[in-house]
């Protein structure tokens, strides 16, 4: 998607930060922190970096999967995902694999009205391009492309239906509404098939952006609680949701995804991460998500899984990177694997 940046106001700074703390389904970081079991330090630091995030939110949710114990900070409250969604999708798609409704080897055709943002569109040659399940699986998780999501997505018969699979798993609090289209139409601010005046200004451009921030922020679609992030990677971790060899197989599309370096910058030598990330424009300042959930994962087979969600930040990216840096340094430290 392509924002310019969007001039600096006060009143539309105030407005920003209103409409994602004002929403009932929000608090602001630090409120409603959970029960906590186990390493109170490890607590104390998911709290420490929630303040840090202010005026933005940040919810966290860790649960050590050898030990069960769980740290959360906001991990109730549902935030914005982005790409996050495409770990979910990239489930149900596995789901129908299975179940003989579709194949890795059935190819699918992108046409260029079809393109969003990522390495399709990059790489895009003439009016369309044919691409196998295989491929777009890749693409869409390893590599974040907007494209491939959306085209798996209508594949299976629409949001609706990767919305079926998480309820039928159990999974609540994770909820995929829209395509990535969707999320574009959101943040420019226009209807489908609706295109820009041709004749707008950069300030009208710019206050157009503004409002397409604001829908955003308002909108209650494609969002998913930390707690429920973390619910979806366990099942998946512990093969409830697929069968061994194709949860392995979306684990290692999610290990292969080394852009951004968001959580996996702040690991130890030999711990690997397997994740999603996911990241919206950022418009006057402000970012409306900035995400990262996976499992992090040390030589020995223990793994800790680690969601953590950053809406309506104003930080700079340096700072919002070191937020997620801190958060896996500490996540690291306090977890060890045991001796054996």
């Amino acid at each position: 998607m392509k924002l310019a940046l969007v001039r600096r106001s006060a009143m539309a700074a105030a407005l920003c930060l209103c409409a994602w703390v004002g929403s009932p389904r929000c608090a602001t970081a630090g409120d409603g922190v959970a029960a906590t079991a186990g390493d109170s330090g490890l607590q104390a630091t998911l709290q420490t970096l929630a303040q840090r995030a202010q005026p933005g939110a940040l919810g966290i949710a860790v649960l050590d999967l050898d030990s069960g114990k769980t740290w959360r900070v906001n991990a109730d409250q549902a935030f914005p995902m982005m790409s996050v969604f495409k770990s979910a999708v990239g489930a149900a798609m596995l789901d129908r694999i299975e179940h003989g409704q579709n194949s890795f080897d059935q190819t699918l055709v992108v046409k260029r009205e079809d393109l969003e943002g990522g390495i399709i569109r990059k790489q895009f040659q003439g009016t369309q391009e044919t691409f196998t399940v295989r491929q777009l699986m890749s693409d869409m998780v390893s590599e974040s492309d907007n494209t491939a999501a959306d085209t798996l997505i209508k594949f299976m018969g629409g949001p609706a239906i990767v919305e079926s699979y998480l309820r039928a798993h159990g999974i609540e609090g994770l909820h995929v509404d829209r395509y990535e289209s969707g999320n574009t139409q959101l943040f420019e601010a226009l209807h489908t098939g609706e295109t820009p005046p041709a004749d707008e200004t950069d300030a009208q451009q710019d206050q157009r952006y503004l409002r397409g921030y604001h829908a955003f922020l308002a909108d209650p679609g494609n969002r998913s609680t930390p707690a429920a992030a973390v619910q979806f990677l366990r099942k998946l971790w512990r093969h409830e949701l697929l069968s061994k060899a194709s949860s392995q197989y979306l684990l290692d599309l999610m290990y292969a995804q080394t852009k951004p370096n968001r959580l996996r910058a702040g690991l130890p030598n030999g711990v690997r991460l397997a994740d999603k990330c996911g990241t919206s424009p950022t418009i006057d300042g402000f970012t409306a998500a900035y995400n990262d959930i996976g499992i992090m994962t040390w030589p020995n087979g223990h793994a800790v899984i680690v969601a953590a969600f950053l809406t309506a930040s104003h930080a700079s990216d340096d700072a919002r990177q070191a937020i997620f840096v801190d958060l896996a340094k500490s996540v690291a430290a306090a977890l060890p694997p045991r001796a054996n």
